[in-house]
């Protein structure tokens, strides 16, 4: 698959972190672990690691699964890295693995545009767990059409730096939207020294009942569909949907 710039340009990476500090969704699903009970657990598309090793630290046995080289680079130094099992590669890594537990956080799952490929990614989830393991993941509500707010003045963001991070801006724009698609162009404007960043990028939508198909096509079944990550129902208004499945 093809890596976006914005995880694997080292400059980027750098400050990907600081960007995405919020931890809403870490929190969501280092409870879902505790909550589940479950020992071995595989973070697909795992990023700058601070899921993996919040996992860890909580008596987890950690795989994390990121192609990006760049992004594996920060977290292999995060602390308490060693004790998460760091691979570079894709859901191909998963096979036969025998995980409790799979995530895709970041909305992982939205990077997969074409359908046979989504599809298969979820076959080789399914190989990688337990009889009766679990898949989470969450994808954009296509109904809330967030594409419209991904402009300058909605989505533009100063981050101030310190602690040896430069300061820059940060903002989104769509460029197109067709079905179930939305292009995109992300931009990052470093102050000192002055250089700006635009990397492109496709989402893929897929609906609530698309997706509850692709898992049951797949050999999962539904246990639970969040619409908060505080564990709030899915409704026609929520920003997330966020999938709770079990291998059958």
């Amino acid at each position: 698959m093809q890596i976006d710039e914005h995880y694997s340009d080292p400059r980027l990476v750098a400050v990907y972190d600081v960007e995405n500090a919020g931890r809403h969704d870490t929190d969501f699903y280092v409870d879902l672990a505790a909550e589940l009970e479950v020992d071995r657990v595989a973070d697909l598309g795992c990023g700058t690691g601070v899921l993996a090793c919040d996992l860890a630290v909580r008596g987890h046995r950690v795989t994390a699964i990121d192609p990006a080289a760049a992004m594996l680079a920060i977290a292999r130094a995060r602390p308490g890295a060693d004790a998460v099992t760091w691979v570079e590669g894709t859901a191909e890594s998963l096979a036969d693995a025998g995980h409790d537990l799979v995530v895709m956080t970041g909305h992982v799952a939205q990077v997969f545009l074409d359908d046979d490929e989504w599809r298969t990614i979820l076959g080789q989830i399914h190989r990688g767990l337990a009889p009766g393991g679990f898949l989470a993941f969450e994808s954009r509500n296509p109904a809330t059409e967030p594409w419209r707010s991904w402009n300058k003045v909605d989505s533009f963001a100063t981050f101030l730096g310190g602690d040896g991070a430069p300061a820059f801006d940060s903002w989104v724009e769509t460029v197109s939207v067709e079905p179930g698609r939305v292009h995109l162009v992300g931009h990052t404007e470093f102050h000192q020294p002055e250089q700006e960043f635009a990397t492109t990028s496709t989402l893929r939508f897929r609906t609530r009942d698309e997706l509850e198909a692709d898992l049951d096509d797949c050999g999962f079944e539904m246990v639970v569909t969040y619409g908060t990550w505080r564990g709030g129902p899915l409704q026609p208004t929520s920003a997330e949907m966020i999938f709770v499945a079990a291998a059958r």
